[in-house]
């Protein structure tokens, strides 16, 4: 036992000296006649020592393990002894210990094969007895060494190669995502923590660390116990939003599920009686020409959904002076295979968040501020066929071309009274998120986002598909992670409640973890509704991500799911509702996010996902859960390359290109902004060119140039912010409203349209985000041309 000691405890070189001495010693403790074993042994003690000081003998190798292994256990010793700086460290570590390198010396077996002189064999018996306590000593030593060097060895670096991008997208089936699915359809429609706590248990399961389960109380805006009624003062006919008659006299009739899920969240609440103006789209030419006819002062507006955000048209008609607003969705507008006349949808008018405590977390203790409705107005949608009924129209053609409604020339406005009886109400939303952790950046996050809430009770099926994608991909990136797998940044996923009445859950996590954000959020993956359709696959990111978006789009449709009919590459940065708002608007990370739907992306449709509609199962949608295959492959490949690659997958010059894009046809543009513009594209081709590009190249990679780059990659899209933006549109100057026309949103839909100087301030936002932007470049291709490493 006291050698065992002395070899694990004492430094590796002094230890094994000190052993070899005790050893030859040991043999002494006889009487004087072994005068012969004790020249013998002094000879072995020379020869040791011999080998000690000449690194030539081979035994350098088990020096040197001892020192490694020592450094990793016992990192605060003192240095080795000094005398034995000559043995060098670059030799290879050899398992072989100190006594059987000596065995395979001859030099030391002649020592021990002389013939001993006679009447010793008492010595010899000894020596024997030390030889094998010296392989014992040696066998301990080396399965001491095995265990060290096995758990102390380095993981290897993360794989980049494709091999481990196929075997997970290999692992992405529509089977497993069909069968992860089913155990969601048990699950109570009106019980948002139920399915909050069912995902937690299930990706704690599969692996992430750190699983949260998180709840707030917010204020929600909810159906009334009756619902909302269109009463038209001249035939006193009573109307449901969905055109179905109702009865007058039964105030407390029991709507069904359909009449309970059309209402505008956050509506102001009360009975209006007052005249239909028909608005159309509720544009600034649609307005001006309502005002030449009549006083629109507490009247009724018959708004269209489309070419601009909700919000936004209703804080115009809220202040052209309009007391109500009727919404409705024109058929022409929709996908031609589906009748829109009677059906009934849902808005919220909340821009994001409890609207109870606007702009920090609805935490315990924190400030409530009694404001139940966020509008003025009465805002109640309808069905396209009620529409009809109010904008008296006889007939009209949904053949090709389909005739727009609109009201005739010579029509008499009706009278009509509007009631609204929603109310607000406290509730809980809860959230669940879960770490995979990286290795090399973990301080660095790219977030991966569902939902796990639906708009009214009976509507679940719209986040069902979303919710089993998520749980698809966790299982299948954690599998490779069990493998030895590691990424190199944090994975963090997370399903949101609340996010129909306003993407809730993710507004107070984000303001409640802002500052963690501000710095660590590196992307937002999206999946709050990737399959709404099975027409037009669109690929929506913020322009660093367009070029990794449309490569992998590419990709994945060369193996369509229509055998020959594929939809082509549909990629743009259009501003999309969601919980991608916050991080988009808020954070200023680049976004993403693929999805299936029924209708292209042009102007006039381009906002009509504002109607949440009743959602058709995944089981009737798609029932053999190819387009939820697709849309997993595509986001696990998006996942993997941004919390996998070294240097991040954003391209500032696409950045720089799609500004001059949004430029280029605009009346407004100004010889100063095609300046600034040309500007910023020079210096992000630099950029790209001369840093990104050596910086991707493992022989030219330096860990603190990729950490500087990739925080300047990171922070780009931040100096595109504007503090106070037109209500409806994003802070983020990048996402645009048109998919066909692309143009900075604050030129076409500015924050005060009546007013004169509202363009011009538009103007200078742009150009100051511009400069900024490129003077985050400049300081960035400073720091790595005066970096010290660049200096030596």
């Amino acid at each position: 036992m006291g050698d065992t000691h002395g070899y694990s405890s004492d430094p590796a070189l002094q230890g094994l000296e000190g052993m070899a001495y005790r050893k030859v010693r040991a043999a002494h403790t006889g009487s004087l006649e072994r005068e012969e074993l004790q020249a013998s042994a002094l000879d072995l003690e020379w020869d040791m020592e011999k080998e000690l000081q000449d690194p030539g003998l081979g035994l350098d190798r088990f020096q040197l393990e001892c020192v490694e292994h020592r450094t990793v256990g016992n990192s605060n010793r003192a240095d080795p002894d000094p005398d034995l700086e000559p043995i060098q460290p670059s030799v290879s570590v050899s398992p072989h210990g100190r006594f059987e390198r000596l065995q395979e010396d001859p030099n030391y077996i002649s020592h021990f094969t002389r013939a001993p002189p006679k009447g010793q064999r008492r010595s010899s018996c000894s020596l024997v007895k030390y030889l094998l306590a010296g392989v014992g000593l040696f066998i301990l030593g080396l399965l001491i060494g095995h265990y060290a060097h096995s758990t102390d060895k380095p993981t290897p670096e993360p794989p980049t190669d494709t091999d481990l991008l196929e075997e997970l997208l290999r692992d992405i089936t529509a089977e497993k995502i069909q069968a992860l699915h089913r155990p969601f359809i048990s699950i109570s429609d009106d019980n948002e923590e139920a399915r909050a706590k069912h995902l937690y248990q299930q990706w704690t399961d599969l692996g992430l660390t750190d699983v949260q389960l998180s709840n707030y109380s917010v204020l929600l805006s909810l159906p009334g116990p009756s619902s909302s009624r269109i009463v038209d003062r001249a035939s006193h006919e009573c109307f449901l939003p969905s055109g179905a008659q109702c009865d007058l006299r039964n105030h407390n009739n029991n709507p069904t599920a359909d009449q309970h899920f059309s209402y505008a969240a956050y509506s102001a609440t009360g009975s209006l009686e007052a005249v239909v103006v028909d608005v159309q789209y509720g544009g600034l030419e649609d307005m001006r020409r309502a005002r030449t006819t009549m006083n629109v002062t507490n009247q009724i507006a018959l708004l269209k959904l489309g070419q601009a955000p909700l919000l936004y048209k209703i804080s115009f008609l809220a202040e052209m002076g309009f007391g109500g607003v009727l919404l409705y969705m024109d058929p022409c507008d929709g996908p031609r295979d589906q009748s829109l006349w009677h059906k009934a949808f849902g808005v919220t008018l909340n821009p994001g968040g409890d609207p109870s405590t606007p702009g920090y977390p609805s935490i315990v203790g924190s400030y409530r501020e009694e404001w139940p409705n966020l509008t003025s107005l009465l805002v109640q949608p309808i069905s396209a066929s009620l529409a009809k009924r109010l904008l008296n129209i006889q007939s009209v053609g949904l053949g090709s071309p389909c005739t727009p409604l609109a009201m005739p020339a010579a029509s008499e406005r009706k009278k009509i009274q509007l009631t609204i009886g929603t109310h607000s109400i406290y509730k809980t939303v809860n959230n669940v998120c879960g770490y995979l952790r990286g290795k090399t950046n973990p301080d660095r996050y790219v977030l991966v986002g569902s939902r796990h809430d639906s708009w009214h009770k009976g509507t679940a099926a719209d986040w069902r598909g979303g919710s089993a994608m998520m749980t698809q991909i966790i299982t299948s990136v954690t599998k490779q992670a069990r493998r030895g797998w590691e990424p190199d940044r944090t994975t963090l996923f997370c399903s949101w409640g609340g996010s129909a009445l306003g993407n809730i859950g993710s507004f107070e996590w984000g303001e409640e973890n802002r500052v963690v954000l501000q710095s660590r959020a590196v992307a937002y993956v999206s999946l709050h509704s990737p399959v709404r359709g099975t027409e037009t696959l669109r690929s929506t990111a913020s322009p660093s991500l367009l070029q990794l978006t449309s490569d992998i789009q590419k990709r994945q449709l060369l193996s369509c799911i229509r055998g020959g009919s594929c939809p082509g590459p549909n990629v743009s940065s259009l501003q999309i509702p969601g919980d991608v708002s916050f991080f988009a608007n808020h954070l200023a990370v680049p976004t993403m996010e693929f999805a299936f739907e029924q209708t292209k992306a042009e102007e006039k449709s381009s906002f009509l996902s504002e109607a949440l509609f009743s959602a058709e199962s995944p089981e009737t949608l798609d029932p053999l859960f190819k387009f939820h295959e697709t849309i997993a492959k595509m986001t696990a490949e998006v996942i993997l390359r941004l919390i996998n690659d070294p240097v991040l997958p954003f391209y500032p010059l696409d950045i720089a290109l799609d500004v001059q894009d949004k430029l280029k046809d605009d009346p407004l543009r100004t010889p100063r902004l095609l300046a600034a513009a040309a500007s910023l594209r020079e210096s992000s081709a630099f950029l790209q060119s001369e840093t990104m590009r050596p910086a991707n190249d493992p022989k030219e990679r330096d860990p603190s140039h990729v950490r500087m780059l990739n925080d300047v990659l990171r922070d780009l899209e931040k100096s595109f912010m504007v503090p106070q933006p037109p209500p409806g549109v994003y802070r983020n100057l990048l996402y645009s409203l048109n998919g066909k026309v692309p143009q900075f949103s604050i030129l076409k839909y500015p924050l005060d349209p009546l007013k004169h100087n509202a363009v011009n301030k538009s103007l200078s936002l742009i150009i100051n985000a511009i400069n900024s932007a490129e003077k985050l470049i400049r300081c960035g291709l400073d720091l790595f041309e005066n970096s010290p490493d660049d200096t030596n």
